[in-house]
């Protein structure tokens, strides 16, 4: 009772606001209103090339033009917590990608769908970059919540936030076909900017920092902001060398290692979230609601869901072991894809690489402490940066395949799955082998 009196009166006299629980509720809503916006161009990309004109390698590039701001920006919008807490850098990502949906809506209302030319693809492009800022909300949500939570239960706090987080982009993917059919392009763009808006005061209004950030702002020495803090249960002080751990993380080659791995799985997740409702439209001719229900009942969601469970048995077995598995499912799916002509076929590899992609990211974090532990915040930086770059770079090289076969080059594309897959088995392995011997040597 005495020290819950005692950590009631340091609040009191630092007027502290907030708890560990209301900052992982708001951190979360803040990942899932940013993060949706993966599926910005994913379900109407098949509408916008009719409309557009524009070749598979364009359609590529464009539904993959919000991982572009939502990778990259996770580096330094990560390493900004440690300097101004979550809160600023997440608000200023959330203002970009206001910009962005503004831009874009007032593109539509003016010209869409008459007056649409080729010409203004490349606004839309970059229009889709600045909505695509709240991406890389993962990163400094990431940090925010970590600095709430004591470590030893950060394991679920954070899997709670990357989980719930994760759901955005396929319940988007159901909801806004069912937008489409009933109010149209515009409209529909029209409705998720007032969504962002209204989430973006929700988020404004209603978070905190953690209790540190909130005493440095109130002008209370970093030694007695560190020892309040810590008497209220903040264990984690940022050191404020955040740019020497990410220059001592790249010099660890497996930090690249890793990256590459992630590459593949979160990047490749981001892709194919964007990617599978234009392949269900254009290999087996479904409407854009039934599309969007088959990529996010059959790969988001899941995806998303399994991460958890990933995270549990990466714990008991080892993370390099359950990446290698999981990187055999992706390349079991991939190659099922390849080969189908049938739905029910494509749709049971749609599902085999959803559940490996989702194993794998859970699998990937674990190791990051493992390879990097001098310096863990900057080897994530690098990872969850690097490889969410996936995103932007594997659409443009499907629209490839497109433009060489025509629409039967939406399954021959997943040939890029089957190569990336090997390649992280073989990276996987390695990872394995020199941490055998680093662990043999001691």
């Amino acid at each position: 009772m005495e020290e819950k009196m005692s950590k009631t009166n340091l609040i009191q006299k630092y007027h502290l606001k907030g708890t560990p629980t209301s900052g992982l509720i708001m951190a979360t809503f803040g990942f899932f209103i940013g993060f949706a916006a993966v599926s910005l161009y994913g379900p109407v990309a098949a509408k916008l090339k009719e409309i557009l004109g524009i070749s598979g390698f364009l359609l590529g590039l464009l539904v993959a033009a919000p991982n572009l701001s939502g990778s990259l920006l996770r580096i330094p919008f990560g390493a900004w917590v440690d300097k101004a807490g979550g809160k600023k850098p997440i608000l200023t990502l959330f203002f970009l990608a206001i910009i962005g949906m503004v831009g874009l809506t007032i593109l539509l209302l003016l010209y869409y769908p008459d007056h649409l030319t080729k010409g203004m693809y490349w606004y839309i492009v970059i229009f889709g970059i600045f909505a695509g800022s709240g991406v890389a909300i993962f990163s400094p949500g990431i940090a925010q919540t970590s600095y709430w939570f004591p470590k030893k239960k950060q394991g679920i706090a954070l899997g709670t936030y990357a989980g719930l987080g994760n759901l955005a982009p396929g319940l988007l993917g159901i909801s806004l076909p069912i937008a489409l059919h009933a109010w149209g392009l515009t409209t529909s763009y029209l409705i998720w900017l007032g969504f962002l808006l209204i989430g973006t005061t929700i988020y404004w209004i209603f978070t905190h920092d953690a209790y540190y950030f909130q005493l440095i702002k109130k002008g209370v020495k970093r030694e007695e902001a560190e020892k309040v803090s810590k008497e209220l249960g903040q264990e984690l002080i940022p050191s404020g060398n955040t740019m020497e751990s990410l220059k001592i993380s790249a010099k660890i080659p497996s930090t690249w290692g890793l990256v590459i791995l992630y590459f593949t799985s979160f990047g490749g997740f981001l892709a194919l979230t964007v990617w599978f409702p234009t392949y269900w439209v254009k290999e087996y001719h479904f409407d854009l609601r039934t599309a969007g229900l088959l990529m996010a009942f059959g790969f988001s969601l899941l995806s998303s869901l399994i991460r958890v469970w990933g995270g549990h048995i990466s714990d008991k077995f080892g993370g390099e072991r359950i990446a290698i598995i999981s990187y055999f499912t992706v390349l079991l799916g991939a190659l099922i894809i390849f080969f189908s002509h049938a739905f029910w076929v494509s749709l049971v590899g749609e599902i085999i690489i959803g559940a490996g992609m989702g194993v794998a990211n859970a699998a990937v974090f674990k190791l990051v402490p493992k390879y990097v532990p001098k310096a863990t915040g900057g080897a994530a930086g690098w990872v969850g940066g690097l490889g969410a770059f996936g995103g932007f770079l594997v659409p443009p090289i499907l629209g490839i395949f497109i433009d060489k076969y025509g629409d039967a080059g939406y399954a021959k594309g997943f040939i890029v799955y089957v190569i990336l897959a090997l390649i992280s088995i073989i990276t996987s392995f390695i990872l394995l082998k020199v941490h055998s011997k680093k662990k043999a040597a001691v």
